[in-house]
């Protein structure tokens, strides 16, 4: 499948992580006018079913050991009873909010797929899913323990619960997945969304690797939402979670279809690859829904696309920066001085905050993704400066851990599966500047790297032969501090020196 810059993504492929609800006059008086009438009446009574599986979930629990409840619980009062209430519960909250549910074809039982891929993800409401499911168990984020009644819900799910934030909470919740899709039945059938956050539905992104782990049949499950207007979506961009509520709320009714595909047992290579199994059933869906299958994912809330391993933004940090740097009164000749030079505190700390969420962030990565795209340095000096910097040991040669900073450095993002670039460097010895350079420029995945997402704005593409050539070409040292460059390290957002500034002589 050809790839695609993800500045083409609104021509080619549809930006996935944006939605934006457009509606005309008409539409948005007789909105208002229904949503005034319906909003309330479906808010109080979805609240009060919520309300009432409250305490049913707690029930499900109540006088069990932590040793029991870490047991499924299939059976008994606590499975025939309290189950079939908060399904019941279940369907009638989202029946309130006006959702009609069809159903099509049969949702194998646990053993024939301990597992459900659900996709498209568009929002909170897809959860209406799981009541047509039997209540699958699902994995969520730890922090929903805490939300008052979400929390009980999912303690009666018996969910697996994960801190996105703690890698050894991510390996455990990984293990306790395993177990659970090889257990043959012991524990109930599971629920994910392959994609792992939601997007416009106008394209699959690439799915996660979790629900394929265990190399165990799954089924495909296909969400369908075919009204007039698309309401239900939520994503990182565009229409707010309430604005999505109150829209759905707003209409007489929301068709919805589930369909459940026949199962995908993977072959051998699948299940000795997470990465491809999740792949084909990508493009397995996709095809179905009659949409493209593309490689965008979220990496910690930063819309990405992946490229041979490398994560690229799409909505570039560096790009932005320079437009900060342009509304600071800069031209682009004097790009090149801004960056090796103070700029004011408060412009400084507005690019610190596109690149880190704290308060530190390492400066050499502003410096490097903001001179990749732009057209003051040819991008083989650009490279001998990264290569400076990132050669810690001042060997000449770099590190995994070396590569993988340097090319988030680039970027302007961090990467974390810079594991195939690696490989092809140090193929035949250690990785030096020379064999970088070559990587980049040569390799067919590569050059898009920098013939595409590196360019310029409004640069023509370049060639491989004379890659990112949109400026001078000179001095390799040029644009850096003249001494101690290993200084370019981290400083705060809030610091008057939160750029590279030349020293003086």
């Amino acid at each position: 499948m050809e790839r695609r810059d993800s500045r083409q993504a609104t021509s080619d492929y549809p930006h996935p992580f944006i939605h934006k609800l457009k509606l005309t006059r008409a539409q948005r008086i007789r909105g208002m006018v229904l949503g005034t009438i319906l909003f309330p009446i479906r808010v109080l009574l979805v609240t009060l079913c919520f309300l009432m599986m409250w305490p049913i979930a707690r029930l499900r629990l109540a006088g069990l050991s932590e040793e029991e409840r870490s047991r499924p619980i299939v059976a008994g009062w606590r499975w025939w009873l309290l189950h079939s209430i908060i399904r019941f519960l279940s369907r009638a909250a989202f029946f309130f909010l006006g959702f009609w549910v069809r159903v099509k074809g049969r949702r194998a039982g646990c053993k024939e797929a301990p597992v459900l891929a659900v996709a498209p993800h568009s929002s909170f409401l897809d959860m209406l899913v799981l009541p047509e499911t039997q209540l699958a168990t699902v994995v969520s984020r730890s922090e929903n323990q805490k939300i008052p009644v979400i929390g009980a819900l999912l303690g009666f799910n018996q969910s697996v619960m994960v801190n996105r934030k703690n890698p050894e909470s991510r390996k455990q919740a990984i293990a306790q997945i395993i177990e659970r899709l090889t257990s043959n039945g012991y524990w109930p059938q599971m629920l994910m969304f392959p994609e792992g956050t939601t997007t416009n539905g106008t394209i699959l992104i690439k799915f996660k690797r979790g629900a394929f782990l265990a190399g165990v049949p799954v089924q495909p499950v296909l969400l369908h939402y075919p009204n007039k207007l698309d309401t239900v979506r939520w994503t990182h961009k565009g229409t707010t979670w309430i604005e999505t509520l109150w829209h759905t709320c707003s209409q007489l009714y929301t068709n919805v279809t589930v369909e459940f595909l026949p199962v995908y047992t993977p072959s051998q290579e699948e299940k000795d690859d997470p990465n491809l199994y999740a792949d084909n059933v990508q493009k397995l869906m996709a095809k179905t829904l009659g949409i493209p299958a593309t490689d965008h994912v979220m990496e910690g809330r930063v819309p990405t696309r992946m490229l041979g391993g490398l994560s690229l933004p799409l909505e570039p940090p560096a790009r932005e920066t320079l437009s900060l740097l342009h509304k600071d009164g800069l031209r682009e000749s004097e790009v090149e001085v801004a960056l090796t030079q103070m700029i004011d505190r408060q412009t400084a700390a507005k690019i610190c905050g596109l690149y880190s969420k704290d308060d530190k962030v390492d400066l050499r990565q502003i410096y490097l993704s903001v001179a990749a795209v732009s057209s003051f340095m040819d991008f083989k000096s650009l490279l001998h400066i990264a290569f400076t910097l990132y050669d810690r040991e001042g060997h000449g040669s770099l590190t995994a851990v070396d590569v993988s900073d340097l090319m988030g450095a680039i970027v302007g993002s961090p990467q974390y599966h810079t594991e195939e670039l690696y490989s092809e460097l140090s193929w035949r010895g250690a990785p030096t500047e020379q064999e970088l350079f070559r990587v980049l420029t040569t390799h067919p995945t590569y050059q898009k790297l920098i013939s595409e997402y590196l360019a310029s704005e409004g640069a023509e593409s370049t060639t491989p032969s004379t890659p990112l050539i949109n400026g001078k070409v000179g001095n390799n040292n040029e644009g850096l501090p003249n001494d101690n460059r290993s200084a370019l390290l981290y400083k705060t957002a809030d610091n008057s020196s939160a750029l590279p500034h030349k020293k003086d002589d």
